[in-house]
């Protein structure tokens, strides 16, 4: 049983599936026997695992990563930059064909790297979540683009009307582009805002570095949905969650 059940009385945690708190996962590659490692150790507190960038396409052993991650309850999701190659070879009907015969069950949608008109991405996401599970993703992979708060906030509460689960502010696996400065830093002015005009709960922050995951909780509770998380990290992540560590101890456990 997770350690919130126990005797400390630790901040109430939704069992899976969730709808917040999602810890999103960024495999690069793992194993299957990674895969059962994880889940040993930390399977409670993983809720959607990402095939990073277009590697799902390439992967050995693709059929039978979906089956694990889907016994342990847990969806699978291609990195949006597969999306953007296909859109880029006008391969979109091809995509959907393909993720539907593997048993995909959601997508994620992002122009990070390509030039997606707008109508365009929010008629993509329409059509594609009559049939998927539709995570969008906003923000730049250029860490020399910058977008205004305002247009951030327009661009995600637009994405969400067209049909979108969650929308997922870019951050990359490293926390250096979109709202992160290139030296890692967090554009938390931009952060701020977004989670100002956005219902918190329609958000995914990617967060792959402790410190960013640490500011993101302290400000926004143990239920906020952090995406991009390495993971052997996801068992640290939801000790963070929880008031566990010294990074968090004070802002979760502690009562003014």
């Amino acid at each position: 049983m997770p350690a919130s059940d126990g005797f400390l009385a630790l901040p109430s945690r939704c069992s899976k599936p969730r709808t917040q708190g999602i810890t999103h996962i960024f495999d690069k590659g793992l194993t299957l026997a990674s895969i059962e490692g994880l889940y040993e150790v930390a399977g409670d507190y993983v809720d959607v695992a990402k095939l990073g960038w277009g590697s799902s396409y390439i992967t050995c052993n693709l059929a039978e990563k979906i089956a694990l991650y889907r016994s342990l309850e847990t969806p699978v999701v291609c990195g949006g930059t597969l999306f953007e190659v296909s859109y880029t070879l006008n391969k979109i009907d091809e995509y959907k064909s393909w993720m539907s015969a593997i048993g995909l069950t959601h997508v994620e949608i992002s122009d990070g790297t390509i030039d997606l008109p707008r109508e365009r991405k929010l008629e993509l996401i329409a059509d594609f979540a009559r049939d998927f599970t539709v995570l969008s993703e906003v923000g730049s992979k250029d860490a020399e683009v910058i977008f205004a708060p305002y247009e951030w906030v327009k661009w995600i509460k637009e994405e969400l009307s067209a049909g979108a689960w969650k929308v997922i502010t870019e951050g990359r696996e490293g926390g250096t582009a979109g709202i992160f400065r290139p030296s890692g830093e967090m554009r938390s002015g931009l952060v701020e805002e977004i989670a100002h005009e956005v219902p918190i709960n329609d958000l995914i922050f990617e967060a792959p570095l402790k410190a960013a995951q640490s500011w993101l909780i302290a400000h926004y509770g143990s239920d906020v949905n952090l995406g991009n998380i390495p993971p052997e990290e996801a068992l640290g992540l939801e000790a963070l969650r929880l008031g566990l560590r010294s990074d968090t101890l004070k802002a979760i456990l502690v009562k003014e």
